[in-house]
């Protein structure tokens, strides 16, 4: 079976032959652990990738996004970056006063996707391909607004943040549409919703202001037989509900920042878990045979004729054994 015929399989909740692999890994990896990084993509070699973007015009960005010092992004929103290898952070908002609001300009190049070059991509590969879309309603109103801004923003409610809102969201549905039109197996949106503990705005806020926009991008997907992945760092179990009930196929998030048992219970078999094993300890600090057994329980909790992908990401501290480690442990865990 084709890496593309397994991933369908596995979100399909079909007994696939094996659990797919997608390896994540920042530039800090390749940094410091070419050699490490080429050795588990040859052995663990991915079955899930995503589509160049295949712009006809560039999108205009200033600086190296994962190099120290200043990045402008494609929408001009200025990044200060102290570290190699990871991305930044916005230090002053693009958008301080809401008089200026129409000054926005919105990155209309990432509309320029040659649509014939992302088909012969994907008629040339037998992995499962994910759009090369760029879909954040919520990161980018924090780009534009700085995340302390944003969230008085969203208590205050003024008029022009849902104008903003509106006109991000306009924009986000003509590139989702556009991707859905060519020949990919998956559309994408992502936004960062959780801390470590706890959703950073209240459950009935985020079903008011941004589920409903998540919807319509579920629903761009699944009329044109897209399947839709979605990711979303930190504790989210609050929304979990909510994310089924949209229709997401497959969800990349922090599972040990929850309960793992517990998402087990109520959410096995009704959404797939694409990854991961945890970052922020395990990776960095654990041992590979705690990761292999951090991997077994994170089957044995969601594992359901499928509804697995085994995601991880290299990135920031992460050791190269643990890395390796989870791939390996993966591998010998394939029967459901």
């Amino acid at each position: 079976m084709t890496s593309r015929g397994l991933v369908k399989r596995t979100l399909e909740f079909a007994s696939p032959a094996r659990i797919p692999r997608q390896l994540w890994f920042l530039p800090w990896a390749t940094d410091h652990y070419p050699q490490e990084l080429a050795k588990i993509q040859h052995r663990f070699p991915d079955d899930i990738v995503n589509s160049p973007s295949f712009f006809k015009e560039i999108p205009k960005t200033v600086g190296d996004e994962y190099a120290p010092g200043i990045f402008i992004d494609e929408w001009g929103c200025i990044f200060e970056n102290r570290q190699k290898g990871i991305i930044g952070e916005i230090k002053e908002p693009l958008l301080k006063d809401w008089k200026d609001l129409g000054k926005i300009r919105f990155p209309h190049e990432r509309l320029t996707v040659d649509a014939d070059k992302v088909n012969d991509f994907c008629q040339r590969t037998d992995k499962f391909v994910i759009a090369g879309c760029r879909v954040r309603p919520f990161e980018q109103l924090q780009f534009i607004r700085k995340p302390e801004n944003l969230y008085l923003d969203l208590v205050e409610q003024p008029e022009e943040l849902f104008l903003l809102l509106e006109r991000i969201h306009q924009f986000y549905k003509e590139e989702l549409e556009l991707w859905a039109g060519t020949e990919v197996d998956a559309l994408y949106f992502a936004d960062d919703w959780g801390s470590q503990d706890s959703l950073l705005i209240s459950p009935s806020l985020w079903a008011k202001v941004f589920k409903p926009l998540y919807q319509e991008y579920v629903d761009i997907a699944h009329s044109h037989d897209k399947y839709m992945f979605f990711h979303s760092d930190g504790y989210i179990m609050d929304i979990f509900p909510d994310i089924i009930e949209l229709g997401v196929d497959a969800i990349n998030s922090q599972i040990f920042c929850m309960d793992l048992e517990s998402l087990g219970k109520n959410f096995r078999g009704k959404i797939t878990f694409w990854g991961e094993i945890d970052r922020q300890y395990l990776l960095a600090h654990g041992t590979p045979d705690e990761v292999k057994e951090a991997v077994k329980k994170v089957k044995e909790a969601l594992c359901q004729r499928g509804g697995v992908i085994a995601q991880c990401e290299f990135g920031i501290g992460a050791k190269p054994e643990n890395v390796y480690a989870v791939f390996e442990a993966w591998e010998s865990l394939q029967e459901f």
